[in-house]
């Protein structure tokens, strides 16, 4: 049971909200900041970091490098026509999303998809459990990114009794044996748990009541999520024990430290598939075509958007 915050405790909470403040503006930063920039603006800011013992100059950098390299397996996915299948899974407000974002941010759309499925539809209850996720595997030369996956039925769906006892212990004989089959066919499947304390889901929640910004990330599900907390830790263990099999291993992410997190598990996930950098052609601009006969008609002002900057 929680206790009535004391003064010490107040003080606490204030430096880790202003901590998460300055994380949420550092993402605007990886957003805005291209490469070529990076070295000069560096040098001129020094960004210790509030919320993690990791300099922020570090974080950036190695931030940067891990994207490039990203960006060389993406190529190598092309080239050699893999086909990848990475979940995302954890608690809420545990980060997935926030990793997700920074592995999608500098790949192809077309090759690094993101799946992030609503609840079922009546006519998706009706299905074969795994119907729709096969819907959203990868072709030949794509990744794709579950933000949250199949595994639902042993988190959710199992603590709010969306699933009957019946289909909670059919989902355990059934997966091993989907996944199993999903390599069989040349898929590789990554698996990945993000853990964080008690108290850090706590935290991250009362930051999004507290941040307009952030409000429309709480769902009633989420604060049940949130009230249900033991009831959750007993099914992420007997999911974790039934489900960690030899050819598709679940890979735990300490992410309390949102920062080194990313970094890990980008870092890891790196090091689960092979990949050598593909040798680019050299790009050259041709010629612009120019037509005398053409004249430029001009653009009404009143077409223009305002520029109130």
């Amino acid at each position: 049971m929680r206790t009535k915050n004391t003064g010490g405790e107040d003080k606490e909470f204030e430096r880790r909200a202003n901590a998460d403040m300055q994380d949420s503006f550092d993402e605007e930063l990886e957003m805005e900041i291209d490469d070529n920039r990076m070295d000069e603006y560096l040098s001129d800011v020094s960004m210790p970091s509030e919320d993690s013992d990791m300099d922020r100059r570090l974080y950036f950098k190695e931030l940067f490098r891990l994207q490039g390299e990203l960006v060389k397996l993406q190529d190598w996915v092309v080239h050699k026509k893999l086909k990848v299948v990475v979940l995302f899974e954890g608690r809420d407000a545990a980060g997935k999303g926030g990793v997700i974002k920074r592995i999608t941010q500098r790949l192809n759309p077309r090759v690094c998809h993101v799946a992030a499925l609503p609840a079922p539809s009546e006519r998706e209850r009706s299905q074969w459990y795994f119907q729709r996720y096969v819907n959203h595997l990868p072709a030949g030369g794509e990744m794709v990114l579950f933000d949250r996956s199949w595994y639902n039925r042993a988190g959710v769906e199992r603590v709010m009794g969306f699933c009957s006892d019946d289909e909670y212990e059919e989902f355990f004989r059934t997966v091993p044996e989907f996944e199993k089959m999903l390599i069989r066919s040349g898929i590789i499947l990554i698996k990945y748990w993000f853990s964080i304390t008690d108290d850090e889901q706590h935290l991250r929640f009362m930051m999004r009541i507290r941040d307009p910004l952030k409000q429309w990330k709480l769902s009633p599900m989420d604060m049940e999520s949130r009230r249900l907390w033991e009831q959750y830790t007993k099914a992420k263990e007997t999911m974790l024990e039934r489900t960690h099999i030899a050819e598709a291993p679940w890979w735990i992410v300490e992410a309390v430290d949102k920062k080194k997190a990313r970094l890990n598990c980008i870092h890891h996930l790196l090091s689960m598939v092979p990949y050598a950098e593909i040798e680019r052609e050299s790009v050259t601009l041709p010629d612009r075509v120019h037509n005398p006969d053409y004249l430029r008609n001009p653009v009404p002002k009143e077409m223009f958007v305002p520029a109130v900057y």
